[in-house]
This record gives structure tokens, C-alpha cells and sequence, in this order.
């Protein structure tokens, strides 16, 4: 069996943890703790589209309300 992250061809999920980071993961692997799917048995393509259209700030969402909460600048 080849490794399921590389098979484009079988569902994935969409993952989503805590700090907004998010992860295409295999169907068929378990969902691991402290993340959560926000999209389901979708193909990857699908997946890709969906993170590319809702992940837009790549900071951890700690780290971003911390800087904006600084200014723009990241002072207090």
C-alpha cells in the first residue's frame, strides 16, 4: 500500500485546528486530535480549491490577533 497523503485519486478530508491552520488529509486515515473537517469525502482537487478560497492568512490565528491587536506595525 502506497502512502494514502499521495494518492490524489481517493477522498480527502479538509482539516481545521484550533489556530485555523489547515491540513488535506486522506478519508481514510483517523482524524487526529485537536483538528476537525470542515470539508469531507471531496476530491483533492476540491480540497485545494476549498482551502485556497478559505484559508487566507496564514499566520496561526494566535499570532494574528496578537499583531493586529499591536497595530500594524506589531507594537504596543
Amino acid at each position: 500500500m502506497g502512502n494514502p497523503f499521495d494518492d490524489s485519486g481517493a477522498p480527502f478530508h479538509v482539516l481545521v485546528n484550533d489556530e485555523g491552520q489547515h491540513s488535506l488529509w486522506p478519508a481514510s486515515a483517523a482524524v487526529p486530535d485537536g483538528w476537525s473537517a470542515v470539508l469531507s469525502d471531496a476530491t483533492h482537487e476540491e480540497c485545494v480549491a476549498w482551502v485556497d478560497t478559505h484559508w487566507t492568512d496564514m499566520r496561526p490565528r494566535s499570532l494574528a490577533s496578537a499583531m493586529d491587536a499591536n497595530g500594524p506595525r506589531g507594537e504596543a
